[in-house]
């Protein structure tokens, strides 16, 4: 078991002393979305690497850098891009910025991701909130990672997404007029892609979308007390799905697609904070 609060103790204390405490909200921009991060009131930047004991991505469209963000009167922390299981790292490396989130106070904790469609009625473009998600994949990690029973909420899961939370998003959408899908995401831990086959059975399980990240990151914020929310960008149809090729370049070209409504959208979410 690790205590990740110790483990990232470094990194709390750098990004706190820069930054404060007392966020209203904490926000990890996924694949092809980290422009959003040029759209908002950014105070004071702080690029990952000058952060000690911090992961380095290495994927590319995940810059890096943290925000200190002032928006519609929130204090945001905004994470711009953020490391994966698959990247070689241990489970407790992918966490760090919901460690982060927590101990700077933000209240809610909102993820997006880019993800490979599988419901036949979405289409790239499309942004889907998460209604609910799938961790199997990771439990060995998350178990080996947090322990059994060291955290009391750890149930929580079950409440989620969190009501309050989700009234905030559904509105923010009806006044920002941005459509909104709603689906079943499906966490994979890659590195590659998963197979027309293996699409097909998580269809028939009820996901609508695949992905690589996120729900760890989401099922620790949910432990850890904080109102968790995810939006996901569908930026490709998933294998098999269609014949074309399926590649990282489609992923940021289809998300800068979808940018403008997912501007609207979160300044809206922010905005609509209680």
């Amino acid at each position: 078991m690790v205590d990740l609060k110790s483990k990232f103790e470094q990194s709390i204390n750098y990004v706190k002393k820069r930054f404060g405490s007392d966020f209203d909200i904490a926000i990890v921009l996924g694949s092809g979305l980290g422009n959003f991060a040029h759209k908002v009131n950014v105070k004071e930047t702080i690029s990952v690497n000058d952060i000690p004991g911090y992961p380095l991505s290495t994927v590319e469209g995940h810059k890096g850098a943290l925000h200190l963000v002032e928006e519609a009167g929130k204090k945001v922390l905004l994470f711009q891009g953020r490391v994966h299981f698959y990247e070689g790292y241990n489970l407790s490396d992918c966490l760090i910025q919901t460690q982060i989130g927590k101990e700077l106070g933000a209240k809610y904790f909102f993820l997006t991701n880019a993800a490979g469609g599988i419901n036949l009625f979405f289409k790239p473009g499309d942004l889907m909130f998460v209604n609910s998600f799938s961790s199997i994949n990771i439990q060995k990690e998350l178990t080996e990672t947090i322990g059994v029973g060291t955290l009391d909420n750890r149930n929580n899961i079950v409440n989620f997404p969190d009501p309050e939370f989700k009234e905030i998003i559904y509105k923010s959408a009806l006044d920002s007029k941005v459509i909104l899908k709603e689906g079943n995401y499906w966490f994979g831990k890659g590195p590659s892609y998963e197979t027309p086959s293996e699409v097909k059975m998580i269809a028939k399980l009820g996901f609508d979308a695949v992905g690589m990240s996120t729900a760890h990151e989401a099922l620790y914020g949910i432990m850890l007390g904080m109102k968790t929310g995810i939006i996901s960008c569908i930026t490709n149809f998933a294998a098999g799905m269609s014949p074309d090729k399926l590649s990282h370049e489609e992923v940021t070209i289809t998300a800068n697609m979808a940018a403008d409504s997912f501007e609207k959208l979160v300044k809206k979410i922010i905005e609509n904070l209680k």
